[in-house]
């Protein structure tokens, strides 16, 4: 029977196509469903949950393009509805473990030093009062900050920090200050790397060129193809093996000196701008991956002996 894969996105579009095209290839159907559309219900159906294009039943696997922005309750029952797949065996990537950790800069930032990842040093606290001081320190031995924000992507609402007096009132920041050590990269010099890990492998990567310290694709930044090097995809595989990414988008930065640093780990990410400088189809990487995780994971089942045989 063709395995039937919900994508959970706001609506159908080009990551979505890129994912059912290849999926339907392979002979499996791609379903488009936000997230906001399914619910639980643990009176009458036999999954407790209920998922459109599925009829009641469970999807045989699942693949998370995007979850939309709401309320604190909202998008806590619709990670819920992830772990909820998750603990009824199905396979999803990536699993709302990883997308909390990832959406949670503090959280990411901690894994990747836990997991001995070289990050710039960073600071994330709710007092003024300690944001300050930590700011005038660091400006007063010569670093310059960025506050970022705690819940954030495409370089939205980053701040450059070299003057204590720059630190904004708590209420126009969501009350927490996240100050990350900005990584030199020498005079003039705005560029990054954006590297896709799927399954584990660094499978292709980008230059961002900016046009100032912001190097995001939403903000301008010009895309140049790149091969991944043997210590540019390790370092993204760890960073995604950290937070326990299947799928990630791994931002790392070179300083002045030619040491890279992880800045951020992204488990939504993604990946027009760098489909359009890789000769690699993206989109069919992602789909054989998970396809071949759903083969393995139904492998595992069937050896799995019935209780009480033999």
């Amino acid at each position: 029977m063709a395995k039937r894969i919900a994508i959970f996105a706001e609506r159908p579009g080009w990551h979505v196509e890129q994912l059912a095209r290849p999926l339907a290839a392979a002979g499996a159907e791609g379903i488009c469903v936000p997230l906001k559309a399914c619910r639980f219900d643990v009176d009458h159906l036999p999954t407790r949950m209920w998922i459109p294009g599925f009829g009641g039943s469970r999807p045989d696997g699942a693949i998370v393009r995007s979850i939309s922005a709401g309320s604190f309750e909202q998008v806590t029952l619709r990670l819920g509805l992830l772990h909820a797949l998750r603990e009824l065996g199905v396979p999803v990537c990536n699993d709302a473990r990883a997308i909390e950790r990832c959406v949670d800069k503090s959280t990411t930032t901690f894994m990747l030093w836990r997991a001995g990842i070289r990050t710039p040093p960073t600071w994330v606290c709710e007092s003024p009062e300690q944001a300050q001081m930590i700011a005038r320190r660091e400006i007063g031995a010569g670093h310059a900050l960025v506050l970022k924000p705690l819940f954030g992507a495409q370089g939205r609402g980053l701040q450059f920090v070299d003057d204590v007096a720059r630190l904004p009132d708590p209420n126009l920041i969501a009350g927490v200050y996240y100050l990350q050590r900005y990584v030199d990269r020498g005079a003039g010099v705005f560029r990054d790397w954006r590297v896709l890990v799927v399954g584990g492998r660094a499978v292709a990567a980008m230059i961002r060129h900016g046009t100032g310290w912001i190097t995001n694709v939403g903000q301008g930044a010009r895309c140049e193809g790149t091969q991944v090097d043997d210590e540019l995809g390790a370092m993204a595989s760890a960073a995604a093996a950290a937070v326990g990414a299947d799928l990630a988008g791994v931002d790392i930065v070179r300083d002045v000196n030619g040491a890279f640093h992880v800045l951020e780990v992204n488990s939504m990410p993604s990946w027009q701008g760098l489909q359009g400088v890789s000769t690699i189809n993206l989109g069919r990487e992602i789909a054989d991956y998970f396809l071949a995780r759903l083969t393995a994971a139904d492998r595992r089942s069937a050896s799995v002996p019935l209780a009480g045989a033999g």
